[in-house]
């Protein structure tokens, strides 16, 4: 008696196992799943400042697509240098709105708008774009409150007919400074040119000692839809803002 009753397994032991091993299945697939999606189809993110007013609004949560411009080690979690350049990459278009890794810091995430692509040349005068010494039309629209945490400014709405590219609406405070009043800037291979639609709160690739012009490699996936807004100043949703398509 001794020896079958040692031999048996415990009913509690059996009723335990089987319910754990479950579970961690269910984790392991549920967090692979969720990494898969991440890695290669969609990513979430979120606009902490005002530099894409009009087109983002600070609170905006954006889906980006991964796979828009093929992959780099940068759209892998942890951003492992498995291998360098990309695979499956395309190139952007100019006029996406597309979210990278900063120059200075590869940590942190950008999203600009790509005007100028490998070999463009790109330049301001006097508030206005020139892509390849032609200028991007502006049709004025009207004044606009732009909130950028707190801080409103009240500046000018254009609809802007990128050359080439598509029509979007920017801001504008003013047409005079340097960053009106450019160099001629010549995007070299491999790399694109990124500029903020609130052109003039907006630090970007025409600071060449600071972001400069943005390698391919840098690149995460193109900003396609809002799906949630929060008003931080007014601590309120901004229903208008859901799943609304990025242009």
């Amino acid at each position: 008696m001794a020896i079958s009753s040692k031999s048996k397994r415990p009913a509690s032991a059996t009723r335990v196992s089987g319910p754990v091993i479950e579970t961690i299945k269910t984790i392991f697939w549920a967090v692979l799943i969720a990494l898969t999606i991440r890695t290669f189809l969609f990513e979430p993110f979120n606009i902490p400042s005002g530099s894409m007013i009009p087109t983002l609004q600070v609170g905006d949560f954006l889906f980006v697509a991964k796979y828009s411009y093929g992959y780099s080690h940068f759209s892998f979690p942890l951003s492992p240098p498995i291998f360098s350049g990309r695979i499956f990459g395309r190139m952007p278009k100019r006029g996406d709105v597309a979210v990278f890794r900063y120059t200075r810091d590869t940590s942190v995430d950008y999203i600009k708008r790509i005007v100028g692509l490998p070999g463009d040349h790109i330049q301001m005068r006097e508030g206005v774009l020139y892509v390849n010494g032609i200028a991007a039309t502006r049709t004025y629209i009207g004044l606009y409150v732009a909130d950028d945490r707190g801080i409103k400014t009240e500046d000018e709405e254009f609809s802007e007919a990128l050359p080439g590219g598509p029509t979007h609406d920017i801001l504008k405070a003013t047409d005079d400074g340097w960053v009106n009043n450019t160099q001629e800037y010549v995007v070299p291979d491999g790399d694109f040119f990124a500029m903020g639609d609130n052109r003039d709160d907006s630090q970007d690739s025409r600071w060449t000692d600071d972001l400069g012009y943005v390698p391919m490699e840098n690149l995460i996936g193109k900003a396609e839809f809002i799906f949630f807004s929060w008003d931080g100043d007014d601590n309120s949703v901004r229903w208008n803002r859901f799943f609304k398509a990025i242009h």
